[in-house]
């Protein structure tokens, strides 16, 4: 049995609290499924320019976070209406959900990686932390029996699509939930 499945049954202080490694990953696999789906359609919705379809599942009081270079801000852009010609086609490569948290990233060529990391609630988007040219890696720590700071694991549940990383260097950013 690998450490990742022995710590499914371990408690985890996650941002929202109190779920345990399974509740994170996979206790009910339909708000996952669900949220995997709202995330996809939103990127068809970017994609064919449907303002009123990305309102409908992204919170008008989106808690955003960027780490990048200023000038990549294209999805903020599109959203906040400063922009209204698409600058940055945004491609999903792979979309992951764990629990609450959909995990989506794309590239173009050897020009632009990019990572979103959304948090859903009821079918809703409400807080994204977007990475632009910078490799990420989901954690979570998981405590061991009896708890506390000694005792814990940390586990890598998600890490960006190591193909690219040959022929560029970005930084790295490690993301707990």
């Amino acid at each position: 049995m690998t450490k990742m499945m022995r710590a499914q049954n371990d408690a985890v202080e996650s941002m929202s609290g109190g779920e345990t490694l399974g509740d994170l990953l996979s206790s009910e696999p339909e708000p996952a499924a669900g949220n995997r789906k709202t995330v996809k359609a939103f990127y068809g919705a970017l994609a064919r320019s449907d303002a009123a379809a990305v309102s409908r599942v992204v919170a008008a009081d989106l808690e955003w976070w960027f780490h990048g270079p200023p000038h990549c801000q294209h999805l903020m852009r599109l959203l906040t209406g400063e922009s209204r010609r698409v600058e940055f086609k945004f491609k999903p490569r792979s979309v992951t959900a764990i629990g609450d948290r959909v995990i989506v990233e794309g590239w173009q060529g050897s020009k632009a990686y990019w990572a979103h990391v959304w948090t859903l609630k009821e079918g809703i988007m409400r807080q994204l932390r977007e990475y632009f040219d910078t490799w990420l890696t989901v954690i979570v720590r998981v405590s061991e029996e009896g708890g506390g700071d000694e005792g814990y694991e940390i586990i890598r549940l998600w890490q960006s699509e190591p193909k690219e990383r040959l022929n560029r260097s970005l930084p790295d950013v490690v993301l707990p939930i």
